[in-house]
C-alpha cells in the first residue's frame, strides 16, 4: 500500500519520467518514434529469411507466428536489461533529491509498456496481411500485458537494486537473456521440441505468456487463463519479494552511487 501511496502522490514525477524516457529514446534521431517500427521490421526479416532454413517445421504463415512471439520478448528482453542501469543512470537525482525511488523501475517499466503498444501495431499489421484478421480473442490482449507488466516490475526491482552494488549483473542478466528466449517458445513451435526437454519450457513463465499472445493473434484461441492466472499470482509474489530487496537496498544507494 505504502508504494501505490507513493505513486500517487509523486504522480507528477511518474509521469514526467515516462515522458522523459520515451522522449529521450528518440532525441536527435532522424526518424523518431519510427524507430519503434523500423526495429523490430528488420529484426522479423531477418529471422523470417534466415530461421526457416535452420529449423524445418510446416507451420502455416511462419512468419506471422515468429512475430507474436519476437515482439513480445522483445519486449521483455528490453525492459529487464534497461531495468538494470536505471538506477545507476539516475545516480545523480538519486544523490541529490527525495523522491521514492522505486518510481524509476516502475516508470521503464511503463515506457515500455507504451513501445509494446506502438509495437503491437506491427503484429496486427501481419495478422490482417496474411488475411487471418482479429477475433474476439483480442480482448484478454490487455489482460496479458498486465501479467507481463506485474512479472517485469518485480524483476526490475530486483535487478535495478542489485546492480547498484554489482556492476556486472547487467553483463550477468544479458547473457541470462540470450540463453531464456532459446528456452521460450519464441520462434519455434513447443511441439518441435522433444518431449524429454518440454519441461524446461513447462518451468519458463515467459512460455505461457508468448503463447498467450500468439492463442490470441495466430491461433485466434482463447489464452489458457488457468496458467495465466497462476503466472500472475507468480508475478504479484515476484513484485512483493522485489519491492521487500529493493526497499532494504535503496538505504544505500546513494553512498554506493
Amino acid at each position: 500500500m505504502r508504494f501505490f501511496k507513493d505513486l500517487y502522490l509523486y504522480r507528477e514525477l511518474l509521469k514526467t519520467s515516462v515522458k522523459k524516457d520515451i522522449g529521450g529514446k528518440y532525441k536527435h534521431s532522424f526518424f523518431g518514434i519510427l524507430w519503434s517500427f523500423i526495429n523490430p521490421l528488420l529484426q522479423i526479416a531477418v529471422y523470417a529469411i534466415i530461421f526457416p532454413l535452420i529449423i524445418r517445421n510446416n507451420i502455416p504463415n511462419y512468419t506471422v507466428f515468429m512475430v507474436c512471439g519476437l515482439i513480445p520478448w522483445n519486449f521483455f528482453s528490453t525492459t529487464i536489461s534497461r531495468s538494470t542501469w536505471v538506477i545507476v543512470d539516475n545516480g545523480n537525482i538519486v544523490k541529490k533529491v527525495y523522491f521514492p525511488r522505486a518510481i524509476l523501475p516502475f516508470s521503464l517499466v511503463l515506457s515500455e509498456t507504451i513501445n509494446f503498444l506502438i509495437s503491437s501495431i506491427i503484429m496486427l499489421t501481419f495478422t490482417l496481411a496474411y488475411g487471418m484478421g482479429v477475433s474476439k480473442y483480442i480482448l484478454f490482449y490487455p489482460i496479458l500485458i498486465i501479467v507481463q507488466d506485474v512479472l517485469m516490475i518485480g524483476l526490475s526491482f530486483i535487478f535495478s537494486a542489485i546492480t547498484v552494488y554489482m556492476r556486472d549483473i547487467q553483463h550477468f542478466i544479458g547473457v541470462i537473456l540470450q540463453l531464456l528466449m532459446y528456452a521460450t517458445p519464441v520462434v519455434y513451435s513447443v511441439e518441435t521440441i522433444p518431449e524429454n526437454f518440454r519441461w524446461i519450457l513447462k518451468w519458463n513463465p515467459m512460455t505461457y505468456i508468448i503463447e498467450g499472445y500468439r492463442n490470441i493473434l495466430y491461433n485466434q484461441t482463447m489464452p489458457n487463463m488457468k496458467m495465466i492466472g497462476i503466472i500472475f499470482l507468480i508475478g504479484l509474489a515476484v513484485s512483493f519479494i522485489g519491492y521487500f530487496i529493493f526497499q532494504k537496498l535503496q538505504k544505500r544507494f546513494a553512498e554506493e552511487l
